[in-house]
């Protein structure tokens, strides 16, 4: 941060809701491919499960090269007319576009062999697309303004954002894209139906990016050279910031979990409660705590603390998964009933993490004195996309475990399915919770006096 520059408070409406469109382009496509990838892989392409589990593993390996190389262009590369971070949005929507589509796309008559290759290369593709725009996109945030209320705001804005973003593939689409299936007489995921959703989506992900781009002004000045980026060192001091790592693993069990869950689920109202339409309802329990909490989390917050309150609603989600396993109701509203509960302890982590982000960001500069946006949100990019791939590992592993075979399942692979679908998140919420309460140090007090020695430090350097 120029520490010698004058505040940037006092954005506007304009810069909240364009942020916050910023992910609902992003999340347009995330959503689909947390809810839909696996299924896709396993009923359309027919790809052995191990073979998935071996390409999300190779994809991420990729990624740890990809996405520090990525942020290291980012903090080294000159601003152009359009400013450090908010260029990326406008270059690489179509892109990012493309690749997902290509990957939701079945190219008949290919052999298991040569629809895997098609599988690595528009998976990783669409990866390289989705670092390219996301670790600008993240960072964008703290060059709007430097105030630190007002990135709290771009924080919820944010969140909801990516909340809208991630309704239609996991409310609107599971409505379209399953078709009966005569011979077995049960609704199965339909491939061109899929395909068409994810075209609309791309195309209404690219106009979401570019009217992003043209809200959002950055306002927090980068200097005239860019200091040269050392992904190494500056590797080094993430690894020396406790709150940073902590906030990392925290955020890999956050998207582990709530991947998995939405993967998984999807195979539970198909095959246990033979009503996969009812997956819509799922997400809207899950998501929909987030309306009803907005207006309260600012008090929340000031009251109690970003991570105290963060701690208390991953142990809540944990316990309702926990409550989940043990009663195995057979009554699906039931259980949305209590997945609500779980998405009110979901909502204050997920309104609160971008502003947690920024906070660990301004403690690694303080720890090196060097402020590497780009780098910092790269290596934090990277451990979430770590979390998507481990959310596919696992149901991959999960489905392996109990049998499962498309069109096959029977009522014992059933009852396994539900057991998988809730023990394994109710553990997940509760690493997450030990994670933010035993080792995040950053504390309501501790970020009070962090930040009274940089306004002392600030107004010495002035």
């Amino acid at each position: 941060m120029n520490h010698d520059a004058p505040s940037t408070s006092g954005i506007k409406m304009k810069d909240k809701v364009g942020y916050a469109l910023g992910d609902t382009a992003g999340s347009l496509l995330f959503g689909v491919i947390g809810s839909f990838l696996q299924m896709f892989y396993t009923d359309i392409l027919r790809i052995q499960k191990r073979k998935i589990m071996t390409l999300l593993f190779i994809a991420r390996i990729w990624d740890a090269i990809n996405d520090p190389m990525w942020g290291s262009i980012i903090d080294s590369r000159k601003p152009s007319k359009y400013g450090k971070f908010r260029q990326y949005l406008l270059w690489l929507a179509l892109p990012l576009a493309v690749g997902a589509l290509l990957t939701f796309t079945r190219i008949p008559g290919l052999s298991e062999t040569q629809y895997l290759i098609y599988a690595y290369g528009t998976y990783i593709f669409y990866g390289m697309m989705y670092t390219g725009t996301n670790i600008p996109y993240g960072s964008l945030a703290s060059v709007i303004t430097d105030n630190e209320t007002e990135r709290s705001e771009l924080s919820v804005y944010r969140s909801i954002g990516a909340g809208l973003g991630g309704l239609p593939g996991q409310i609107i689409l599971p409505l379209f894209v399953f078709s009966m299936n005569a011979e077995m007489g049960k609704k199965e995921l339909d491939s061109n139906r899929l395909t068409f959703c994810v075209a609309v989506l791309a195309l209404f992900s690219v106009i979401t990016y570019i009217m992003s781009f043209k809200m959002t002004k950055e306002r927090v000045t980068s200097p005239a050279v860019p200091q040269k980026s050392n992904v190494t060192k500056t590797i080094k001091y993430l690894l020396k910031n406790k709150p940073f790592i902590t906030l990392c693993v925290a955020s890999l069990m956050l998207i582990t979990t709530q991947t998995y869950t939405q993967s998984l689920t999807n195979y539970l109202f198909k095959d246990y409660f033979e009503k996969p339409e009812l997956y819509s309802m799922f997400t809207i329990a899950m998501y929909a705590p987030v309306v009803l909490l907005l207006p309260f989390m600012s008090k929340l917050v000031r009251r109690f603390g970003k991570k105290e309150v963060c701690a208390a609603g991953a142990s809540l989600s944990a316990v309702s998964y926990a409550a989940l396993w043990l009663i195995k109701t057979q009554n699906p509203y039931v259980f949305l009933a209590i997945v609500f509960l779980s998405g009110i302890g979901l909502t204050f982590f997920s309104l609160e993490v971008w502003a947690l982000v920024t906070d660990v960001i301004d403690y690694q500069e303080h720890l090196s004195g060097r402020r590497e946006e780009g780098t910092s949100y790269a290596f934090f990019s990277f451990t979430r996309k770590l979390g998507q791939t481990f959310s596919g590992v696992f149901g991959v592993y999960a489905l392996e475990r109990i049998s499962y075979e498309a069109g096959q399942v029977n009522d014992t692979v059933a009852s396994k399915m539900y057991n998988v679908s809730t023990a394994i998140p109710a553990l997940m919420f509760f690493i997450m919770f030990l994670a933010l309460w035993l080792f995040y140090p950053l504390s309501k007090s501790r970020l009070k006096q962090l930040h009274e020695n940089e306004y002392k430090f600030r107004k010495n350097e002035v």
